[in-house]
């Protein structure tokens, strides 16, 4: 995701981040090194060296650093994120499970009632136009359950 603008806000401590759509707060707390009263943020930029992915800031002091878009997207708990991040660690482990598996992937195929390509679409990790329900599938089929647990957020 591409960040189109940043500003930074010294009197909210946070830096404003555009994305399509959507302008996130990011504190400065977060970041490394972070501003403070005494080092304030002097100027902040959206770094094209990263693919406009992320920003870097440049505090009074000369000291830089640099904050990725998937940083702000996880503090902000962006639910398009999170579900891309479920779908990565449900792809991870499908592909763990199929080398150890000793079902052959024609027979993973026939049992998921699929095309070959299919298969491969499943298995791919940077593919996010898949289901979570069709990577639950094929964990079945690869005789695994699959349990959502769900705890309280530690600090």
């Amino acid at each position: 995701m591409k960040i189109r603008a940043v500003q930074y806000n010294n009197r909210k401590k946070a830096f404003d981040v555009r994305l399509a759509g959507k302008t996130l707060a990011f504190p400065y707390a977060k970041s490394e090194p972070a501003p403070s009263a005494g080092d304030p943020v002097r100027r902040v930029l959206v770094d094209p060296e990263v693919g406009r992915e992320g920003f870097t800031y440049e505090l009074r002091s000369g000291r830089t650093g640099t904050v990725h878009v998937e940083q702000v997207l996880e503090y902000n708990e962006d639910p398009a994120h999170l579900r891309d991040l479920l779908l990565y660690k449900l792809t991870l482990e499908a592909q763990k499970r199929i080398e150890t598996s000793p079902l052959s992937r024609r027979e993973i195929v026939r049992r998921l009632g699929t095309s070959a390509a299919q298969l491969y679409r499943l298995l791919d990790q940077t593919n996010y136009r898949k289901s979570v329900d069709q990577l639950v599938t094929l964990l079945r089929v690869l005789e695994c359950d699959v349990d959502l647990v769900v705890r309280a957020k530690t600090a």
